[in-house]
């Protein structure tokens, strides 16, 4: 028996796979102690007779948290002589290119817990300044005073050599003043040159190892004695609790990664290659773009802080079924990006919310029923909803069920930007594919935002509610290896590459054969971030023994043209082992031709988009029987989720019970 877990905003959802039965269950998030809430998903299974799971796997935004609200630990930044301001003085960008008076994020460490050390070695790794042992117990000292309780130390061309960070690391474990777990390396985190982004990262993974420790400490001791704890990484992978606890940044981003995962693995089994998934939860919108595989980025950002690591490339904005609607001081209707979360939550949900959200603005709409939220087990207060929209529609001189499309508009228009980010400016267009909706609230937006984009097709998972726990029982264990070379391409360099890759390769294996995955079923990819002499910037592509010809082909696809004279740089060699896991066996039944009445339970009114009054069709999901095919606006409802269903648009449920919306222009 396996076990997906993905803990939100605003819900904590479960998926149980057993003998390729899926089981789902959602409860409340519990935002003070999120562990809680995973813990009684659990028991909540057990009590009714289901076996000790085998494998559960986890999705955390515990590392994320701890950095946007800067709650991680005391942690402190040990540096070459000379760069202790590294973290705060950056790169000099300006976020906002015409801001007069730019708000820069302040660096995540405090300048009083910078600390700069004497040493140093050179571009080439030759060591030409000694570490010097008096400047070191000085630092130490004032660790001790300063009750620290995780350090981050970066060297100046330790990913060349770590000599120094490996003696400043045994002399810390050897006075006793931090055990090895709170001490991160560069060197061991993010073994590539640039020094900032490099000092960034290893920063962040200071930061919130200790919080992330706690946390997976407190599930473990609760867990039943047989059942293996892994972690979902930012990169769609998933890794032990042990290794999570050595690598606690890579788990940021980690719940909209397994949407990812899940929705393309859906995706393809009925028939779409070419997608965009839109993961609408409580809290967030993550949007990503599939071309035929999922891309990932290793450059990335976390409120404005430099993160190095590999993450499937996804956009994230403020924009969920709790984000807050409000009135801004020029009277123009804003929606996010704070949200009510799981307590208090939106108004509706009647516990003790006062701030309109767009799931209030959906209940006024009539787009959920009390009758059927939560499949019944969630009593909704549309009554107290009523109330708030009242205030809010005197303020923008509508009705409340004007209002209520009003923000509606507003959150569809900010995912439709998010949208556009990953394709339009990209260079893709949206019209050629497919864009899958799930989250709680994804389905109730989805297709008003496909006509936006003129996106001819949707489509609406048979469990969309429950799609990224889903996503984490479908994602295999892999490790991501990286090291700066900074070698020009030769005939000599080739050879020489192989061997490099092949250390590191069996390090690779050896790790997942640790955290009991088979040899026979791990596979290991080579990639290599190549440059012209002189860029600032590199492509990644995979390792071959004709490089030089790949590298300018690629280049030329993706500017436009390339330079075949120059010479090329190799940069990074990244390795990635992947160690594939039993997953869950999803097989389509027989279609059955039918217009869906079996499924249909009534009918309701409500506005459109266009501010016009419609008859709508509803329906029970799990009744919708593979075949069904109908052409009428409906809303479609489910435990996890509803689907909204405008004019204009006909839907046809697949084998896998995937609903296919196609708009009719």
């Amino acid at each position: 028996m396996f076990i997906g877990v993905d803990i939100g905003g605003t819900f904590t959802d479960f998926v149980f796979s057993e003998n390729d039965r899926l089981h789902i269950h959602k409860i409340p998030s519990t935002p003070r102690d999120p562990a809680r809430a995973l813990l009684d998903g659990l028991n909540y299974y057990q009590t009714r007779g289901l076996r000790v799971p085998q494998r559960i796997t986890h999705g955390s935004t515990v590392a994320t948290n701890a950095i946007l609200e800067r709650k991680g630990a005391r942690t402190a930044l040990i540096t070459t002589e000379g760069f202790k301001d590294i973290l705060a003085i950056g790169r000099q960008d300006r976020p906002e290119l015409y801001a007069l008076h730019p708000q820069l994020p302040p660096p995540l460490i405090p300048d009083r817990w910078c600390y700069e050390v004497t040493e140093r070695v050179n571009f080439d790794g030759e060591i030409i300044k000694p570490l010097d042992p008096l400047s070191v117990e000085a630092i130490l000292d004032e660790l001790e005073r300063e009750n620290i309780e995780s350090v981050a130390i970066c060297f100046l061309y330790s990913y060349l050599n770590s000599e120094h960070e490996n003696q400043l690391k045994s002399r810390i474990l050897t006075r006793g003043i931090l055990d090895e777990w709170q001490i991160a390396l560069s060197s061991d985190v993010l073994p590539e040159f640039r020094e900032y982004e490099r000092a960034s990262t290893v920063s962040l993974e200071a930061y919130v190892r200790p919080v992330v420790s706690k946390y997976l400490g407190n599930i473990e001791k609760n867990l039943p004695r047989k059942s293996t704890l892994r972690i979902m990484n930012s990169d769609g992978g998933v890794m032990g609790a042990q290794r999570t606890r050595k690598k606690a940044i890579h788990t940021a981003l980690s719940g909209p990664a397994a949407g990812v995962i899940g929705g393309y693995h859906l995706a393809q089994l009925a028939g779409f290659d070419h997608v965009i998934t839109m993961d609408m939860g409580g809290t967030s919108t993550d949007v990503s773009l599939c071309p035929g595989e999922q891309i990932h980025r290793t450059e990335s950002e976390i409120d404005g802080l430099p993160l190095r690591i590999r993450m499937i490339d996804i956009e994230t904005i403020g924009a969920g079924g709790g984000s807050i609607a409000h009135l801004d001081t020029g009277g123009v209707l804003q929606v996010g990006p704070d949200s009510a979360g799981a307590d208090p939550g939106p108004v509706v949900y009647g516990s003790g919310g006062k701030d309109v959200t767009v799931t209030d603005a959906n209940g006024i709409l009539g787009r959920i029923n009390p009758d059927y939220f939560l499949g019944g087990r969630m009593q909704l207060d549309l009554d107290r909803a009523g109330d708030a929209f009242s205030s809010l529609a005197v303020g923008m001189k509508l009705i409340p069920e004007q209002a209520a499309l009003g923000i509606i508009r507003v959150t569809n228009a900010n995912i439709v930007r998010a949208i556009k980010r990953v394709s339009i400016a990209r260079g893709y267009d949206p019209r050629k594919f497919t864009l899958i909706a799930f989250g709680g609230a994804g389905p109730l937006h989805a297709c008003e935002v496909a006509e936006k984009l003129e996106i001819p097709r949707v489509m609406i998972p048979f469990q969309p509610g429950v799609l990224c726990a889903f996503g984490l029982l479908m994602s295999d264990v892999i490790l991501d290896y990286s090291h700066s070379v900074m070698d020009t391409i030769s005939p000599q360099s080739i050879p020489k590459l192989k061997r490099n890759f092949e250390g590191r390769e069996k390090a690779a294996i050896d790790q997942l054969r640790n955290e009991g995955i088979k040899k026979k079923v791990i596979s290991i990819q080579r990639t290599v971030d190549l440059r012209y002499r002189g860029q600032s910037f590199e492509l990644t592509i995979p390792f071959t023994d004709n490089l030089e010809e790949t590298f300018h082909h690629t280049h030329a696809k993706q500017y436009g043209h390339s330079f075949s004279e120059r010479e090329v740089e190799v940069v990074n060699l990244r390795i990635r082992a992947v160690g594939s896991i039993i997953k869950p066996t999803i097989e389509p039944e027989p279609l059955v031709k039918n217009d869906g009445s079996s499924a249909r339970i009534g009918s309701g009114s409500g506005l459109t988009a266009e501010n016009d009054t419609s008859l709508f069709s509803l329906y029970l999901r799990d009744q919708l029987q593979p075949g069904a095919n109908f052409n009428n606006p409906a809303l479609v409802f489910q435990m996890d989720s509803t689907t909204y269903i405008p004019p204009h648009w006909t839907t046809e449920v697949d084998g896998y019970r995937n609903m296919i919306l196609e708009y009719q222009r």
